[in-house]
């Protein structure tokens, strides 16, 4: 058999409502078990029963609007059903994947559910029969409603084998994973004690408990006292898990399943079938019994089943060892979970392997002597065993009460440890960007203050490891939040911070602006000459390992021309160390900006941040260039490196000055100085003037006497005139590999969105010695694209306060990965963030340095609490509307009569929403004409049955109305509305 890796848990016991919980419970030696409570029958009416058992606090809890589950089906669903679906989604997270990332995907699931209690409950009441508690109340459906919800296209079945059930499951998920038919695999098993009705049973037989709790293999031992559990295991292929590099609890190396057949009974125990399937699992994980440290037995804590068992386990592993092979039960905790007993015993050997602990077994100090465990190879758990370093190898059984038995064979995970290069331990105060999803906005804040606290209590580090967990994990939810990041003590202030500023004072409801509703469309500004400073980016260039691999590949592209790197004089590396200043550079500020610009726009790009549309300004345009796809990097390296020679050569007295300013407004200082031009048009009172020295500063002086502001440029050129006719020159003399824009291009040198026209040498030219048009290019690119985002590329914003200044935002927000001198790095995770927060979804690892390491722990998803539902199913929907009907039954949190609103402003609207909420249970002022049917309400086909025959009952003057013509009106409540609203009135003219 090939081997199985258990990469996520989920659970909630008696006593332990997680998995951290279930482990300290174990490690602690606790029970699980106390009275039975009120909710589930009075105790004092069956004292043949007992008064005591394992129950869990909130087995009535579930969150059915995330979900989508109306209320009604809610309270028609087995409590079986709503234990699993959170617990399904627990353990996905915890195996280190969004739930939502599998939609779609062939995942199994394998659910272990003993009886159909809830069925008998429920369905003997024929008057009351609906059809939403035909698919509650059927116990094969348990693993179904995972796959239903979650959008899980694998094999999906219940599994019934009484006490065994979910080891089988278990099995049954294993072998579905090496045959190739799923991928990964949700397996385990859920018990809810519903009614005394099998205790009863077990009473009858001589096999309950007096004091309700089991004690396995102890003196005291005197039967079964019944629990309440759910748990699930994710199932993965090893050799999957290693290559994805899974976190892995323990290794699932072989399982078997037999059957009793004809024994003494057809309940009583077999113990040479039970040496069978032992014998058949360590045949199939290539285990010899002599290597097995410990045994997570049955241990139901029943005289024959307990001395049964031992003597099975005696003869399989009572072979000549150094110890005797260790031995304990979980029901001496919790008591007997049934249909979730084999999980249990599952889940705390796969904890037990992970730490390298084995808990003790409760009641262990009086060890029955008649079991001869000594004498057979065993010995009984009194205190937590360690086990040694190298691989362990554990077994569990699980047996049931017809006879099908079951052994699964688990080894210590593999240890792995990559080598973390040196560059990515310098990386690890990088910062990162911790996100968090939910359904509503008062569940995100809820989860935002469940991560804080648990990251509160971790040890004080660095916070990427964890950020990089969280964008794989939570994410996928409507409502986002994200936060960057450097350290635990900076994540868990800034989670704080989130959860007060989004906590309403009491009254008051609660933001809901962290949802996005569309997806963010981003265009890139790419800055020209004057925005360099001696050590632009160089503080990215260390923190980000994606920009590092950028800037790298741009700086080899210009040195290939250039002949020197410009990243060393980024860096003040190499030759740079002590030259000083560079800046002063044409040769090199050219390049040096053309490689960060590009080495910027790569890494966004492979972030997943594609522009809608790129704008250079002047020499940013050759990057915008490569960046579309027009230029490739070296053709744009090798233009650039050209320009940059060509503009070093030419004579020195040319500067360039700001005016805030139209051109027309100077038309006359221009008229004066015929060698001063308007060389770049940035907005409608903001140009750039160009020319010599001299003439720029009497028209300064002519200007300042009007009242008209300029600024001197740090420009060592009088770039965009006649003067840079040698450089055109020199541009046009060579042919530009050039291809067709992969993206729109809103060109400056036109003023306008490119067509057809390439971007060949006499384009480059000409915009060399013509003035830039940025106003009019803008403009025409907000047109074209209305952004709602502008990112700049460069190593300081320039060209987003022009914008600013020009009016040309239009509600976009502007965005700088570098924001200047004082830039620290972590402002491109900052950019990411932002995106993130208004709907994009980002390449996430392309953040992070390669290594960052395996998925840390976080907290679960915590589900509202607010609603619960128990035993007594829903009254049934009436055939015909009864305005004094009663409400269905609902959340107890959230229980409202239905009020009649036939009458009002809006009768179509009210007929609507009433008969919405008599189908689907919703209090009335849950059903808003903004909700939909199937995403908000839950609605399905049925449903939406019921709901079309209510609402012909309730207007009479709508007639009978297709399914087909209905359909395109079931985007909401009022677009159902409006729809039924225009038959009335079509019929009526």
């Amino acid at each position: 058999m090939g081997d199985i890796a258990v990469v996520g848990i989920d659970c909630a016991f008696p006593g332990a409502a997680g998995v951290r919980a279930y482990w300290d419970l174990l490690m602690g030696g606790r029970a699980g078990t106390g009275p039975v409570p009120g909710q589930r029958w009075d105790a004092r009416d069956f004292p043949a029963v007992g008064d005591s058992g394992g129950f869990l606090d909130d087995a009535d809890v579930f969150d059915s609007d995330f979900f989508s589950i109306t209320p009604r089906e809610a309270a028609a669903m087995d409590p079986h059903q709503r234990l699993l679906l959170p617990c399904a989604w627990r353990a996905l997270e915890d195996s280190g994947r969004a739930p939502g990332g599998l939609a779609g995907s062939g995942t199994g699931v394998f659910v272990g559910v003993m009886g159909g209690e809830w069925g008998r409950l429920t369905m003997s009441d024929l008057a009351q029969v609906t059809p939403l508690l035909g698919s509650g109340s059927s116990a094969g459906m348990a693993a179904n409603r995972i796959s239903y919800h979650f959008d899980f296209t694998g094999p999906s079945l219940a599994v019934d084998t009484a006490c065994s059930s979910s080891l089988v499951a278990v099995h049954l998920a294993a072998n579905s994973l090496l045959s190739g038919e799923c991928d990964t695999a949700l397996a385990g098993g859920v018990n809810v004690v519903l009614s005394p009705s099998l205790g009863l049973v077990y009473g009858q037989l001589g096999l309950a408990a007096a004091d309700g709790r089991c004690k396995p293999f102890s003196a005291e031992a005197d039967g079964i006292g019944r629990s309440d559990g759910v748990g699930l295991v994710v199932l993965r292929r090893l050799d999957d898990a290693l290559a994805d590099g899974d976190r892995i609890y323990a290794v699932l190396r072989g399982s078997a399943v037999n059957q009793d057949g004809r024994s003494n009974g057809m309940i009583a125990p077999n113990r040479w079938s039970q040496e069978r399937v032992l014998n058949a699992a360590y045949r199939r994980a290539g285990v010899d019994p002599a290597r097995v440290a410990f045994v997570e037995a049955h241990g139901t804590g029943t005289v024959l089943g307990d001395a049964i068992e031992c003597a099975a386990l005696g003869s399989v592993h009572g072979v000549p060892r150094e110890r005797p092979c260790a031995l304990g039960s979980v029901k001496g905790n919790l008591g007997h979970t049934e249909g979730a007993a084999g999980i249990a015993g599952f889940i705390k050997t796969a904890l037990a392997l992970h730490h390298r602990i084995v808990p003790a077994s409760l009641f262990a100090e009086r060890e029955n002597s008649r079991l001869r465990l000594a004498e057979r190879g065993l010995r009984l758990l009194k205190s937590p065993s360690r086990l040694p370093r190298g691989e362990n190898i554990a077994g569990v059984s699980s047996f049931g009460m017809g006879g099908t038995n079951a052994h699964a064979v688990l080894a210590t995970a593999p240890r792995a440890p990559r080598p973390v290069p040196a560059r990515s331990r310098a990386d690890a105060g990088a910062a990162g960007v911790f996100t968090v999803t939910a359904d509503t906005a008062e569940a995100l804040c809820r989860n935002l203050a469940a991560q804080a606290d648990a990251v509160a209590a971790r040890a004080p580090g660095g916070a990427a490891a964890l950020c990089r967990t969280s964008n794989r994990v939570k994410t996928g939810l409507p409502h986002r939040f994200a936060l960057t990041a450097r350290d635990t003590g900076e994540l868990v202030a800034g989670l704080r911070r989130a959860v007060e500023r989004r906590t309403p004072a009491p009254g008051v409801p609660g933001a809901a602006g962290d949802r996005p509703w569309g997806r963010p469309v981003v265009a890139f500004l790419f800055t020209g000459q004057g925005s360099e400073y001696p050590e632009m980016t160089a503080a990215l260039y260390r923190e980000s390992p994606a920009f590092r691999r950028r800037l790298d590949e741009a700086d080899a592209a210009v040195a290939a021309h250039l002949g020197a790197s410009v990243r060393d004089a980024l860096l003040g590396e190499g030759e740079y160390a002590d030259a000083g200043e560079w800046t002063d550079r044409p040769e090199l500020v050219q390049p040096a900006l053309f490689a960060v610009e590009c080495a910027l726009a790569a890494t966004l790009t492979a972030l997943g941040v594609v522009p809608a549309a790129v704008l250079g300004h002047s020499l940013g345009e050759y990057a915008a260039a490569v960046t579309a796809g027009v230029l490739d990097l070296d053709e744009g390296a090798r233009l650039v490196v050209r320009r940059a020679r060509l503009t070093a050569a030419l004579p020195p007295g040319g500067t360039m000055i700001s005016a805030t300013a139209g051109p027309e407004v100077l038309a006359p200082a221009l008229a004066a100085e015929p060698d001063v031009v308007a060389a770049a048009l940035n907005g409608p009172a903001d140009t750039v003037l160009s020319g010599p020295s001299g003439a720029l500063a009497r028209i300064a002086g002519e200007l300042a006497s009007l009242g008209i502001r300029t600024k001197e440029l740090s420009a060592p050129y009088a770039f965009h005139t006649p003067g840079m006719a040698p450089v055109a020159a020199g541009l046009r003399e060579e042919p530009v590999r050039c291809a067709p824009a992969a993206l729109p291009v809103a060109s400056t040198r036109y003023g306008r969105m490119l067509h057809e026209e390439p971007m060949d040498a006499a384009y480059w030219a000409g915009q060399t010695e013509e003035p830039v048009l940025f106003d009019a290019a803008l403009g025409a690119l907000v047109d074209a694209v209305a952004p709602t985002h502008l990112i700049e590329i460069g190593p300081q914003p320039q060209l987003s306060r022009i914008a600013a200044r020009a009016g040309r935002l239009r509600g976009a927000e502007l965005l700088h990965p570098v924001p200047g001198p004082e830039a620290t790095g972590r402002e491109l995770a900052e950019t990411v963030a932002a995106l993130y927060r208004c709907g994009f979804d980002p390449v996430w690892e392309e953040l992070y340095a390669p290594g960052t390491g395996t998925d840390e722990a976080l907290a679960p998803y915590v589900f509202s609490s607010a609603h619960r539902y128990w035993d007594r199913p829903p009254s049934a929907v009436a055939p015909e509307p009864v305005r004094s009907a009663p409400a269905p039954r609902a959340p107890e949190a959230a229980s409202h009569p239905v009020v009649s609103r036939e009458t009002g402003d809006d009768a179509v609207l009210d007929a609507v929403v009433e008969a919405v909420t008599e189908v689907g249970g919703y209090p009335v002022e849950r059903v808003v004409r903004e909700a939909r049917f199937h995403e908000d309400l839950g609605f399905d086909s049925v449903m939406i049955m019921q709901l079309k025959n209510r609402v012909e009952a309730r207007l009479p003057r709508v007639g009978e109305v297709s399914v087909q013509q209905l359909l395109p009106a079931l985007r909401s409540v009022g677009s159902l509305a409006e729809f039924l609203d225009g038959v009335i009135m079509a019929r009526s003219a």
